[in-house]
Formats: structure tokens, C-alpha cells, sequence
């Protein structure tokens, strides 16, 4: 008598569990705009959630230890004249976030470690060059300060927002509406999905499209793509029949899929959040109750299913934390963050293991926050892969960091007159005196606006003595 074998897999037996009461986020009026983005961003800081705003776009961050009531008055992000349709945080600096609105622009903020008293209103920099509403941001995996964004224009634009420059616009690439754009893991090629059905492999410093395929997922509706850590797409798309549909190609032979397995019949889509360290996607559906979680192996039928954390209330979005972000002292593989209609609810996904050891095949080494090539070595075609660190001790995330912006040439790109100098002030490298000058410049102001501050409060207190008198 023949036995089945059970596939081995450390992951065979994932669970997941929702937070209790007190560790989710209430009162949070989450944004109901028709828009496929999973509206959340989370890192090992700040909650970052897209709310409903009057006369507007706005986000909200929170400390993630700020669980419980969140107070009606708390102060936003806001500057976008129409509503924000996506944000995410900057993988090399924990306190810069980017959103992209319908109002055309990207704005790139810096969120101080402290509680902002009043909202946030002032971006460190705005990025304007779509010609309609910007839908999808997503930060390079290994160059600093390279920021892509995809319009409704059918343009993605690659910035550089330390200075504020376009690096790369790729604009006859997509004749239709681009649904999901993501960067392999060294941020060498994209993997892009666009209204015309079609599957694109592309070169960005190229500019070209090196492979696709038409109708990977033969539906109507929008398509999702991933890479793999061994370089396959994960897809999820809907067949002619609008039932939900998962597959995994191989960007060199396009022509079948690896694997390609239909799902259920529900409208909304799947979102894909894949972890390269287990090689585990899971999938949350916009309006689902349920996250799904398959591995991806090397052997048939490649794509294996795992199983699914169901709960009660649909969820309208949903927030992936970095590895980095996660609790290894208790097996913690994945946390997500389900939003509701008014409220914010994390969700655990834990191996369970007897040992209190660090689990060395549960976290292998995984990226870092340091950036392993600048903006223009990316541009120059210099490749590398990710600064890796290790889990073993827990991540303590770094200090506040400023993104220092300095802008070239954008407002004035005419050659300046006269002749030319070898090296502009702002290149020059910093000298000890210049760093005592700034110092001292930066003293002066700090006093100054004490001064003011002081001021401010005498005239409030002769205010109030003169209403006081009147009354």
C-alpha cells in the first residue's frame, strides 16, 4: 500500500492572529476613495493611513506604540489639493514617507520622531510632472533617494528626490492605464501591468521592454505582478469568466505559465505582498475577510497553498511591515495592518516553535536600511545588491535622519552667464569652517526664533489681560 508524502516546509504550519482590542488603532476614518491601492503603509516607526479630508488629500501617522483612541483632532499630513491615492515609506530613512494624488503632484515628507502639534503641511519637496492623477509610488529597494511613479498619463517617471530631478521617464511604454508597477530585488528591471491585459519586463535605464506577455490572466479586470526572489512574476489577475486567478511565470519563456491556478469568484482584487526571506505570498483581497498564503517553491506545482486567516469584517486595505520591523522572540514571519471602516487592526503571522532561540532558518539575512549605490550610480549603470543585516538581536531602528534636498537647476536651466567655475558652492565638500559657520548660523536662528517665540507669548498674555479689562 502506496503512502502520500507530505511535502516538508517549515511553513506548513503558519498562524495568523488578529491583535487584541487594545492594540488596534480606532476612530480612524479611512478614505473611501475608489482607488486599488492598499491605502496603508507601516514600517518599524510610524502607521501611515490615507483618511477621509475636506477640501483635500490627507494621510495620518502614528507612532506604531500609539495604539487605542486615536484623538479626532489629531494632527494629519496634509498639502495635496485632491484626494492621496497612494503613499509609502522610504526604505532607507524611516521618517520620510511619499504620497501621490489626483491632484498631479508627489509630495515627500519628513515625519518627525515627536508628535507634530498643528498638521503637517509643509512637504520637503513637491515632484510635479505627470499631466494627470498619480496612482502608484514605489520607492528603488537599493539606491538612495530614487523614487518611481506611474500616472494616469500611462507614464511612469523614476525621480531623483534629493535634488528633485527626473532620472528617467518612460512614456511610449504603456498605451493604457498602468494598474501595478515593482521593482525586482536589486532594482535592476520592473515588472508592470497596464489595462491592455498585457505583462511587461522592463529595462528602466534602458527604457525598453525586454519581455511580455498578453493576456497572462485573460479577464477584464486589473492584474497585480510581483517578482520572486528567483527572478519568476507572481501574478493575480481574473479569467474571461471573472474568476479570480493566480499564476507564476518565467520572464524567459513567457509563452506558458509555471503554474496557474483558479481561486474563487469574487470582483475585488488580490493584492500580492510577497516575502523574498520565506518565499511566501500572501494575498488580501479588497473587500475580503480572508488572507491567503501560498510558498513558492522550485518543485511542482511551484505555487503551494498553505492556508487562509479568515475573520469577520471585510478589509478595505492593508499594511505590510518590513522584516525588519517584526518580533523574532516570537516567531513572527509577517504582520499586517487590516484596515476598517474606522479602525486599524494588526494581524500576526507566527511559525510556532518550542526553543526561545533565535530561529536562524526563520530570518535569514535580510535588507537593511542603508542604500547600497547613490541616485547617480544607479542612473550611471552600476548594479548591487541589498545591504544585508541580521535579525538575530532585533532591529532598533536608527535615529531621525533629515532628507536634505538640494535642488539643481530646476527653476533656472539656462547656462549661466559668464565663465564657468570647475565646482558650484554646493558641491564643494564641507570644510571645518564652513561646518563652524553653519553651526553658528543655526544657533543664531534657534535663538532668534526663541525670541520670537517669547515675544508671541507676551502679546497673548496682553491679549488676554485686555479681554479680561473688557469683560
Amino acid at each position: 500500500m502506496s503512502r502520500r508524502v507530505v511535502r516538508q516546509s517549515k511553513f506548513r504550519h503558519v498562524f495568523g492572529q488578529a491583535a487584541k482590542a487594545d492594540q488596534a488603532y480606532e476612530d480612524i476614518r479611512v478614505s473611501k476613495v475608489t482607488w486599488d491601492s492598499s491605502f496603508c503603509a507601516v514600517n518599524p516607526k510610524f502607521l501611515a493611513i490615507i483618511v477621509e479630508a475636506g477640501g483635500g488629500g490627507a494621510f495620518i501617522v502614528l507612532p506604531l506604540a500609539k495604539t487605542g483612541r486615536v484623538d479626532k483632532n489629531y494632527p494629519l499630513v496634509t498639502g495635496h489639493t485632491a484626494p492621496v491615492l497612494d503613499i509609502d515609506w522610504c526604505p532607507h530613512n524611516d521618517n520620510v514617507i511619499a504620497s501621490a494624488s489626483d491632484d498631479t503632484t508627489i509630495m515627500v515628507w519628513q515625519i518627525p520622531d515627536y508628535t507634530p502639534v498643528r498638521n503637517i503641511t509643509e512637504p520637503i519637496i513637491t515632484l510635479e510632472g505627470h499631466s494627470k492623477r498619480v496612482g502608484i509610488l514605489s520607492w528603488h529597494p537599493i539606491a538612495r533617494n530614487v523614487l518611481l511613479s506611474a500616472g494616469g498619463d500611462n507614464v511612469i517617471i523614476i525621480w531623483n528626490v534629493g535634488t528633485g530631478e527626473v532620472l528617467l521617464s518612460l512614456e511610449d511604454l504603456h498605451p493604457d492605464l498602468i494598474h501595478s508597477v515593482c521593482w525586482n530585488n536589486n532594482g535592476t528591471l520592473l515588472a508592470t501591468t497596464c489595462k491592455d491585459k498585457t505583462l511587461r519586463i522592463i529595462d528602466p535605464r534602458k527604457g525598453q521592454v525586454v519581455a511580455e506577455r498578453f493576456a497572462a490572466h485573460e479577464g477584464m479586470r486589473p492584474m497585480r505582478a510581483v517578482f520572486t526572489r528567483q527572478g519568476h512574476i507572481f501574478t493575480t489577475g481574473f479569467t474571461r469568466m471573472s474568476q479570480r486567478e493566480l499564476g507564476l511565470w518565467d520572464p524567459n519563456n513567457f509563452e506558458e505559465p509555471v503554474a496557474l491556478q483558479e481561486m474563487d469568484t469574487s470582483n475585488g482584487v488580490l493584492l500580492p505582498f510577497y516575502d523574498p526571506d520565506s518565499s511566501i505570498v500572501y494575498l488580501c483581497g479588497k473587500g475580503d475577510s480572508s488572507i491567503r498564503y501560498f510558498e513558492i517553491t522550485d518543485e511542482p506545482p511551484f505555487v503551494h497553498y498553505l492556508n487562509t486567516f479568515s475573520s469577520k469584517e471585510p478589509q478595505r486595505g492593508m499594511g505590510f511591515m518590513p522584516k525588519r520591523g517584526l518580533d523574532v522572540s516570537k516567531c513572527e514571519i509577517a504582520r499586517f495592518y487590516k484596515l476598517h471602516e474606522r479602525k486599524c487592526e494588526p494581524i500576526v503571522m507566527t511559525v510556532p516553535r518550542k526553543s526561545d532561540l533565535f530561529q536562524d532558518d526563520l530570518y535569514p539575512d535580510t535588507p537593511g536600511p542603508e542604500p547600497a549605490l547613490e541616485a547617480d550610480e544607479w542612473l550611471a549603470g552600476q548594479d548591487a545588491e541589498p545591504v544585508l543585516i541580521s535579525l538575530k538581536d532585533g532591529y532598533v531602528p536608527p535615529k531621525h535622519r533629515e532628507l536634505r534636498v538640494t535642488k539643481r537647476n530646476i527653476l533656472d536651466v539656462r547656462p549661466p552667464s559668464g565663465p564657468r567655475r570647475s565646482q558650484s558652492a554646493s558641491d564643494a565638500p564641507l570644510s571645518q569652517h564652513t561646518l563652524e559657520t553653519l553651526l553658528e548660523e543655526i544657533k543664531a536662528l534657534r535663538e532668534r526664533v526663541q525670541a520670537q517665540e517669547e515675544r508671541i507669548t507676551a502679546l497673548e498674555n496682553m491679549l488676554c489681560e485686555l479681554v479680561d479689562g473688557t469683560d
